[in-house]
């Protein structure tokens, strides 16, 4: 299998884990998870129900009590923050759920401080506490409508750490975070599985391990850019999620504030890889005028070349990329925001043309990015309208979008001629 054979491959590999994961229309799902507890049913019911005495118990949890002036709603405030940096505020309408041998309640939600109320039309939640001869058992049973198998995921995975929770609050009378995904040690494990997972994909050579370990570390860099953009944000948790074959995810710890800072936290992806670029072709300079080994010239290069590449790929604007990211908070008209589209992709295509791509496989690539544009589109809608950026802030998200352009550009085609 030749190179080209292999990255096509790996391409459709990814169009498909991107469609499963974010655009394959579910509909409407519902989770059901039940588990048993050797404790009376009075003190479960008194954790999971809403208005009970014991349903703060959870860590994410601050408050959760009735309205006063609300019948029938109940008013949670959770440890997570909204874009201002408050705890998130959720109101919750409570009915009561006829169950046989227990009590129950059915759940939607009326109010959320981050989201529009939009979000959740189609979701509903219900817990049973149940007697059994030997403890109680609760069953939560969620609905929702889903587009893409994430979110499902992510919820049965929230359901059942929860569970995990209860369970040791019930034992301890603390209650800790479960999992270990998000764990630093796990995900450089997962960095480590997806580095094997590219191998076979470059060949099983030490050059091929060479080249899945440079574009991991490419990867790992692309998305620390994103975390330091964050936490010069204000964000007080961040951390970094490694997907096996799709790459990384920087997640911040609040929704965004404003455009600028969508656009600014989008543009240090690219914007942080950009700064090793001189340094790699100084170290290359060093190393053709003989001052360092000649071993060293081609990793270096090929470095560069995977730097250059994904990320300049990455600032390519379609609606998951940086590249779209960033201009949808520049341009905020649809002609200007096509435009604007149309030139980023020219310039990108020249690029490629410059360093000998054939016009076909540059066609067909433009065909797979607007598919990939296609996949990725969708998002959550926020309850409150982000802060439109200022003059200068435009600009300067303008400027730093053209330079990172620009540097990853030359990377790719000083690589390119060096190493062909």
């Amino acid at each position: 299998m030749t190179a080209l054979q292999s990255a096509a491959l790996l391409l459709f590999i990814n169009l498909g884990l991107l469609w499963l994961l974010m655009r394959i229309p579910l509909g409407v799902r519902t989770i059901r998870l039940k588990q048993t507890f050797q404790r009376p049913p009075e003190e479960l019911w008194r954790a999971i129900n809403p208005a009970g005495s014991d349903a703060n118990w959870h860590h994410c949890v601050i408050s959760s009590k009735p309205l006063k002036n609300r019948a029938g709603i109940v008013e949670q405030i959770y440890s997570h923050l909204d874009r201002d940096g408050a705890p998130l505020r959720r109101l919750l309408a409570l009915e009561p759920l006829p169950a046989a041998g227990g009590r129950g309640f059915r759940s939607r939600i009326a109010d959320d401080s981050t989201l529009d109320v939009a979000f959740w039309r189609d979701f509903s939640e219900s817990r049973i506490v149940r007697r059994l001869p030997d403890g109680a058992e609760i069953e939560i049973t969620q609905t929702d409508r889903y587009r893409g198998l994430a979110f499902l995921l992510f919820r049965y995975v929230m359901l059942r750490r929860e569970l995990r929770a209860l369970e040791g609050w019930l034992e301890t009378g603390a209650s800790v975070p479960q999992g270990y995904f998000e764990h630093p040690a796990f995900q450089c494990g997962l960095a480590v599985l997806s580095t094997f997972l590219l191998w076979p994909f470059f060949g099983l050579t030490t050059s091929g391990l060479m080249i899945s370990t440079f574009l991991t570390l490419v990867i790992a860099l692309h998305e620390l850019g994103h975390l330091a953009a964050y936490r010069t944000f204000g964000h007080e948790s961040v951390r970094m999620i490694f997907v096996p074959f799709l790459g990384g995810i920087a997640i911040g710890g609040r929704p965004y504030k404003s455009h600028f800072e969508v656009a600014t936290c989008a543009l240090m992806g690219p914007g942080i890889s950009a700064f090793f670029v001189p340094i790699l072709i100084a170290a290359d300079n060093i190393s053709a005028h003989g001052l360092l080994s000649e071993h060293f010239r081609a990793p270096l290069l090929i470095f560069l070349l995977i730097l250059g590449a994904f990320n300049l790929l990455n600032l390519l604007p379609m609606q998951r990329f940086d590249g779209g990211q960033v201009l949808r908070q520049i341009f905020r008209t649809p002609r200007s925001l096509i435009a604007a589209s149309f030139a980023i992709t020219a310039c990108i295509l020249v690029i490629g043309w410059e360093i000998g791509v054939p016009s076909g496989i540059l066609a067909a690539a433009l065909a797979v990015f607007i598919l990939l544009s296609m996949i990725g589109a969708g998002s959550l809608k926020p309850r409150h309208k982000l802060e439109e950026m200022k003059a200068y802030e435009r600009l300067l998200v303008t400027f730093g979008l053209y330079a990172a352009i620009l540097i990853h550009g030359y990377a790719v085609i000083f690589s390119a001629e060096q190493l062909f």
